[in-house]
C-alpha cells in the first residue's frame, strides 16, 4: 500500500475513534484554564533567538546574506528563520558554528560551504545577533 494512502487510512481511523468519544462527559477544566499562558518571545529570548527583524534591519539581515550567496535568501522568510535560529547557537556558544551555520542556510539542492557558513555568521554578528 502506497506510503500516503496508509497515512491517510491512519488519519481517518483516529478521526472516527474521536467522534466515538462520549461528549455528554465533561471533565472539569478548571485546572487546564488556570495554567498560565506562555510568552513565545520570553522563550525565544531565554534561548538567544532574537526577534523577527523588520524594516531596515531586515532589509541590512538579507543584504548582507544576498552577498555572500544569493539562493539562501531566495526565500526571504526562510532566511530570517534560519538566521534567528543560528544566532541562537551564536549566543549558546555552540560548537562547529561554521558547519551549522552551512546546514541551516543549505539543502541538498543548494549545498552551502563551511567557508560561506562562517562568513554567514560574520553577517549574523554584524546585523541581527546582539
Amino acid at each position: 500500500m502506497p506510503r500516503h494512502i496508509a497515512i491517510a487510512a491512519i488519519a481517518a481511523a483516529c478521526l472516527l475513534a474521536l467522534t466515538a468519544c462520549d461528549s455528554d462527559d465533561k471533565a472539569d477544566n478548571s485546572e487546564a484554564s488556570a495554567t498560565p499562558s506562555v510568552d513565545k518571545s520570553k522563550i525565544e529570548k531565554d534561548l538567544g533567538i532574537p526577534p523577527e527583524p523588520t524594516g531596515a534591519k531586515r532589509s541590512a539581515l538579507l543584504a548582507a546574506l544576498k552577498v555572500i550567496d544569493p539562493q539562501i535568501v531566495a526565500d526571504e522568510d526562510k532566511a530570517i528563520d534560519a538566521a534567528r535560529n543560528q544566532c541562537s547557537a551564536i549566543n549558546g556558544g555552540a560548537a562547529k558554528l561554521d558547519w551549522s551555520a552551512s546546514q541551516r542556510f543549505g539543502n541538498d539542492a543548494h549545498p552551502v560551504s563551511e567557508a560561506n557558513g562562517k562568513l554567514i555568521n560574520a553577517a549574523l554578528r554584524k546585523t541581527l545577533c546582539p
